[in-house]
């Protein structure tokens, strides 16, 4: 048995992979499992100042296990409920954890993968990505946070077209209708995905938490809520050692060295 999720380091960034490649790394209960133990490793884990997402083989992740459902059809409705409650603990961990989250889309993105996809804060995708909702084809309803993330990313009438038709795109549509950052050949997403998660990881993490939580909260505040938010996300942030750095740092005109852990 090889583990579902696979967990490195190179130093400060922890890489997760999908790691089911033979079944398009389609997401049971163990790899469900293995992304919520791996999401808490990351959140709680100091040393980690930023997470990258990524997948092995040529699809970042095709949803759902059809075939673990398909074995399961009379007990469907309980399946699939013990898969999202690890896996929207997961999803749950990653939008809250203090350090950014990059997703490296390698190829095929469906279903719950699709959802996986979209949840970085920064989205890098190859050339042969392909972002399909394909719940609706098999009789189900988006689950991973898909009915959330996509009105937020593209507004709530193309959502609906896009999540009722099934519609599929290409990274270059991706791109142009804002659900991922940026595009790049196949054969240079991982190194750009890495140098993407040196930069982040080299920055303020514990104000990136902050800003993490601000946007987060955006859309469900008023103007004088998130104007009061922000005036205590700034406090706090004042009080901690990267504010000092950063302000010694830029009055000396060199590169700040952020502290772990603020």
């Amino acid at each position: 048995m090889t583990d579902p999720v696979l967990l490195t380091r190179a130093g400060a960034v922890a890489r997760l992979t999908l790691n089911r490649p033979e079944a398009g790394n389609a997401i049971d209960p163990a790899m469900a499992r293995a992304l919520r133990e791996a999401a808490i490793v990351c959140a709680e884990d100091l040393a980690i100042r930023c997470v990258v997402l990524g997948a092995g083989g040529r699809m970042f992740c095709a949803g759902g296990d059809i075939g673990a459902f398909s074995s399961q059809l009379e007990n469907l409705g309980a399946l699939t409920r013990a898969l999202t409650a690890d896996l929207h603990a997961a999803m749950a961990i990653f939008a809250r954890m203090e350090k950014p989250l990059i997703t490296a889309v390698n190829g095929p993105a469906a279903g719950a993968g699709f959802s996986l996809a979209l949840a970085g804060d920064l989205v890098l995708a190859g050339q042969s990505a392909v972002f399909a909702p394909a719940y609706g084809g098999i009789g189900l309803s988006p689950d991973g946070g898909a009915s959330w993330l996509l009105p937020r990313l593209v507004g709530l009438r193309r959502a609906q077209e896009m999540l009722l038709l099934g519609l599929r795109l290409n990274a270059e549509q991706a791109l142009a209708e804002g659900m991922i950052t940026r595009l790049y050949p196949d054969e240079t997403l991982q190194a750009e995905a890495d140098e993407m998660a040196a930069r982040v990881a080299g920055g303020a993490v514990r104000a990136w938490g902050r800003t993490r939580a601000l946007l987060l909260e955006s859309f469900a505040a008023t103007l004088p809520a998130q104007l009061d938010a922000e005036a205590r996300a700034i406090a706090q942030s004042g009080n901690d050692a990267e504010a000092r750095e950063g302000i010694a740092a830029f009055l000396a005109r060199r590169k700040p060295d952020f502290p772990a852990g603020g």
